[in-house]
């Protein structure tokens, strides 16, 4: 047995039924292996697609993500896509060729641990024959337990030596028993004590509660405490069903929920980091003292404040507990649930600005609340970043079994490689809403989403612009014009390609055309040509100042 076979066969016992990538001269060993090993591989057009696919697999399943790059600049490639899943806290393992040990003049060689590195990902190598049982568990440990990417590099001469040692390997799963994390009861005793105090008081939950199934609770307890329910931006929708959800908490909540936050007395956060984004820069709750509830040691606030009462414990546990522990006071308060707080929440996603509508474009306003209402909940909402996520991270509202948002790294092309993971990993279709140079980024693989016969409607808002930049620009005086870039259509583009596609310049083409796609879910492009009048209300908010 070669190296890169026992790698391979050790990748199939730590569970691997996908592999995300390009094949090269450093990875087609191995890539071969596995195809014999029954491994489902999916081949791509950019490397950094095919970690962005891993990415969103690794989103939904909540299990490592596996992509696959040659050496040197296969390596390379994966930048952007490493820093964002990085960011997103998201589980891989990348396996990556690597130019023979000992030649220094290969002309694909990389320090390639150095690029981990300042790409804020795990490194492991496969040095010998021996370690590289060791490696493979090593990878998918560090992943599974710090939650982010881990680069396995092999040498490609290492990969072709025997490997001698015939045991059976040994899974990273084997290693750790996850164990369900219990709340101190002083530190319950001292969050209910900040609660029970309280008279406004917020929820607000992240990716932490939705993972623990933690619903319930804690419909629960802000029915006991009176509380507002509203989430970070990774929690989306989430509990939107409830009376007294108020949406997401930060730049992109609405006029009405700021205005109810800067009463509260109390938040408590469940599984939700309480970052600058989140709090706004606390902002949005002045004179709220602050319970946590984490699975984590400790999560530093926004500006390195730390919550008045820190929990560490699972998500659902904790809420439980802090339940329990208000009605063995027999608290039962009122809160924000009035009949007047209910009727400011009726229209609480209105936005009534008027803008000139350029002839043949449509208000992306209306784009999103078509798309909200024409799309089942059933299906998966992705949103990307740039100027275009000011209207869809605020404008979709309904309850959705899967909502993700970008906003990891700052930078734009990243959804729609996740988006084409996640639909592999669920089996079920999925909407993305992106922008035109984001979905331009990497256009050639929706030949990818083709090949696959992905379900996934990828609608893009084509200002025909660097929305973030024109707006900018714009609102500092300077050539807003050199912002602008003609875009081709999409729709005819996604057809080339042997998908569906539509060009939209109507909200009723939009309708017909998501109607078109609910009817018989594809790879679909509908390129939907929208005016850059509009401004979105966090930009309105962060340019001119203004919330309405």
């Amino acid at each position: 047995m070669k190296v890169f076979q026992r790698l391979a066969s050790a990748f199939a016992a730590e569970g691997v039924s996908t592999v995300f990538g390009m094949m090269g001269d450093g990875n087609m060993y191995w890539m071969d292996e596995l195809d014999k090993l029954g491994v489902r591989l999916m081949e791509v057009r950019h490397e950094g697609v095919g970690l962005g696919m891993a990415d969103g697999w690794a989103r939904v399943t909540r299990t490592p993500g596996v992509c696959t790059g040659t050496c040197g600049p296969g390596v390379s490639q994966l930048a952007t896509a490493l820093l964002t899943a990085s960011r997103a806290d998201s589980p891989l393992v990348a396996f990556v060729g690597e130019s023979p040990t000992g030649d220094d003049e290969s002309v694909q060689r990389l320090d390639q641990a150095r690029f981990a590195a300042a790409c804020e990902t795990g490194f492991v190598r496969v040095d010998s024959p021996d370690t590289a049982d060791a490696a493979v568990r090593k990878a998918f440990y560090l992943a599974k337990t710090e939650s982010r990417p881990v680069m396995l590099s092999a040498p490609m001469n290492v990969q072709q030596m025997a490997f001698e040692n015939d045991e059976p390997y040994q899974p990273s799963s084997a290693l750790f028993l996850p164990r369900a994390l219990h709340p101190a009861p002083d530190a319950i005793k001292q969050a209910a004590d900040i609660v029970a105090a309280s008279r406004k008081p917020v929820i607000i939950v992240g990716r932490g509660a939705i993972w623990s199934g933690a619903g319930d609770a804690v419909t629960r307890l802000g029915k006991r405490t009176g509380a507002l329910i509203a989430t970070t931006l990774r929690a989306k929708t989430w509990l939107a069903e409830e009376e007294y959800h108020v949406g997401v908490s930060g730049n992109f909540a609405t006029r009405t929920a700021i205005q109810l936050f800067q009463e509260a007395d109390c938040v408590i956060a469940v599984g939700a980091s309480l970052n600058r984004y989140t709090v706004e820069q606390g902002y949005l709750y002045p004179n709220a003292r602050f319970v946590h509830l984490d699975s984590k040691p400790h999560v530093m606030m926004a500006g390195g404040r730390s919550a008045d009462c820190y929990v560490q414990c699972d998500a659902r546990i904790g809420v439980e507990a802090l339940d329990r522990a208000l009605a063995e006071r027999s608290v039962k308060a009122t809160g924000y649930r009035t009949r007047d707080v209910a009727e400011r929440l009726i229209h609480n996603y209105a936005d009534r600005t008027e803008f000139p509508i350029e002839p043949g474009c449509v208000d992306p306003r209306e784009v999103c609340l078509a798309l909200d209402e024409t799309v089942p909940a059933d299906i998966g909402l992705f949103i990307s970043s740039g100027a275009v996520a000011g209207f869809s991270a605020m404008l979709f509202k309904r309850p959705r079994a899967m909502v993700h948002a970008a906003y990891f790294f700052g930078c734009i092309g990243q959804m729609f490689p996740a988006a084409m993971g996640a639909v592999v990993a669920t089996g079920k279709p999925a909407l993305l809403v992106d922008g035109d140079a984001s979905f331009m980024m990497h256009l050639a693989d929706f030949d990818t989403a083709v090949r696959y016969n992905m379900p996934l409607l990828a609608v893009v808002l084509n200002d025909q612009a660097l929305g973030s930049e024109y707006h900018k620009m714009r609102a500092h005086h300077l050539k807003a014009e050199l912002s602008t870039i003609p875009t081709p259509d999409l729709g005819a583009f996604a057809v080339t390609f042997g998908g569906k596609g539509r060009l939209a310049r109507s909200v009723e083409d939009v309708r017909s055309a998501a109607a078109e796609w609910i009817a018989k879910p594809g790879p679909m492009i509908l390129d939907v040509r929208i005016s850059r009048n509009v401004l979105s209300v966090p930009n309105r908010r962060i340019l001119y100042a203004r919330d309405e």
